[in-house]
């Protein structure tokens, strides 16, 4: 695995659980989530699935061309 495909698993990793973390603060603290931080959560897992999903995607067409 080289360095940039662990960075970019990092940051897709960190996206997730600092929108996590951030939604279960908020439900403790004032038992809602406001809609900011909804939508932060969208774009981070949106952004998490681009990564994991493309580098998929990726990969496997790299596969077929090269058998």
């Amino acid at each position: 695995m080289t360095a940039t495909k662990k960075i970019q698993y990092i940051c897709a990793v960190a996206l997730i659980v600092t929108s996590i973390v951030m939604v279960g603060y908020q439900v403790f603290t004032i038992q809602d989530v406001a809609n900011g931080l909804l939508i932060y959560v969208g774009q981070a897992f949106l952004l998490a699935g681009s990564i994991f999903g493309l580098d998929y995607y990726i990969d496997k067409i790299t596969r077929i061309v090269r058998s």
